[in-house]
């Protein structure tokens, strides 16, 4: 959520922090409900002030104030209603606002907009027309999407054979290069309360449809690792001499796609369940987009290290996810796509959150600067993708492909697996 103070006092600002994002909520209405929910609760504060020393004098033996009590508590009464009306349609307005963009943003409409910053490895020059890597997995019976479908439905897949091994590969490959960065390992649960979901800006009104809902238990299934690392610390106030503190953790994760009808329908690019190892980062509003600098060259590092063309794009505010104040995705070079042309697809994203989903689970720090006196303030919150493993499996696959069919393993993944090509 955002700061109501901050939009109390820079109701411009919010404005046009609303207007680069492309979404319209009314400002100054939320400005002037603002002011009269605190006028209600003011005056009922001021009421049961009232009531408490009436009361003590009624406890002495002045029975002459009870009438005069009674006034006290119908006031309180006539009050209580509308504050909580106030508060209620406060609230409702404060869950449309997304994080407001930072300052320095890429300003833009939408994708379009989005600036590619640089790009990374060299595209293979390939003597042959590429396959795709739906072609290259039916050759080697790497995954099984026509079963699948007789047992989940569409969108749905088998990782087989070496494809299976290979994921394995990626998660131990990520795991031992980020460890060396102070990552803290972690296996996050899969499932989440749903106030805890909505404090981490995830069930906003347009992400409804996305989450798989578990109306029994009253629970969501995760939609990233980050869903549920987020509120590791919910409701803690962590020193800042700890900080950053880094989790790298490894999820299942769940998503209906309900906005990508009739795209990427086949195979494992668009799926409703895949894995992910996914970066997650505490740290100070002072090193926050420092750290997402790192993040993105830590993501680098991984991409460039399997011998994978890349180009990292930085994301427009028009275009930039709802909890986001910036946002860099890396996108990779896929050379089976578009009939054998080949294309870039976005493959991780990195974000500052600001205090944004802090200020929803309630995560803060004590500051701990020497001479001064002690302040609580909301942690910065960041995430990265570190493999989204069935898109990088897709992206070797295309990749490492060789003219006689046969599929090359990256030399980084060779010590995690027991075979240096797949063929058939």
């Amino acid at each position: 959520m955002l700061d109501i103070k901050f939009i109390r006092e820079n109701p411009t600002a919010a404005k046009d922090g609303l207007r680069k994002k492309g979404i319209t909520v009314d400002i100054d209405r939320l400005v002037e409900l603002d002011r009269l929910h605190r006028e209600r609760l003011q005056e009922i504060e001021k009421a049961r002030a009232e009531l408490n020393v009436v009361s003590t004098e009624i406890a002495r033996g002045d029975k002459d104030k009870r009438v005069f009590a009674e006034d006290i508590k119908n006031r309180i009464k006539e009050l209580e209603p509308e504050e909580e009306r106030l508060r209620k349609e406060l609230a409702d307005l404060i869950e449309l606002l997304p994080n407001l963009p930072a300052k320095d943003a890429l300003e833009g409409k939408d994708a379009s907009g989005n600036k590619v910053v640089r790009e990374g490895g060299k595209k293979p020059r390939l003597a042959f027309s590429p396959k795709d890597y739906l072609a290259l997995a039916q050759a080697h019976d790497l995954i099984d999407i026509e079963r699948a479908a007789k047992v989940s439905g569409s969108r749905f897949g088998y990782l087989k054979r070496e494809a299976a091994l290979l994921e394995f590969a990626l998660i131990r490959y990520a795991f031992d290069h980020l460890l060396h960065e102070e990552f803290i390992p972690v296996m996050p649960p899969a499932m989440i309360r749903p106030e805890v979901f909505k404090g981490m800006g995830r069930l906003t009104y347009d992400q409804l449809e996305e989450r798989y809902y578990l109306e029994k238990d009253d629970l969501y299934l995760v939609g990233s690792a980050e869903h549920t690392l987020g509120p590791l610390h919910k409701d803690e106030i962590l020193e800042e001499k700890s900080l950053p503190i880094r989790y790298l953790g490894f999820s299942t994760s769940f998503r209906r796609e309900a906005g990508s009808y009739g795209k990427d329908t086949k195979g494992i690019l668009r799926v409703h369940q895949f894995d992910k190892v996914e970066m997650f980062v505490f740290t100070t509003p002072d090193e926050s987009d420092k750290e997402l600098g790192r993040l993105v060259s830590w993501q680098e590092r991984l991409v460039s290290g399997l011998g994978l063309p890349y180009r990292v794009v930085e994301i427009c505010t028009g275009d930039i996810g709802w909890t986001d104040a910036r946002q860099f995705d890396i996108e990779m070079w896929l050379p089976g796509q578009n009939n054998g042309k080949g294309e870039y697809r976005e493959t991780h994203s990195a974000s500052n959150t600001t205090d944004f989903q802090a200020r929803g689970v309630n995560v803060r720090f004590r500051s701990s600067v020497v001479g001064q006196r002690s302040k609580v303030d909301y942690v910065h919150m960041l995430n990265a993708t570190a493999f989204a493993i069935g898109r990088t499996l897709i992206a070797i696959l295309e990749n490492y492909q060789q003219k006689d069919g046969s599929i090359v393993v990256p030399e980084a993944l060779l010590p995690y697996v027991p075979f240096e090509k797949i063929a058939r």
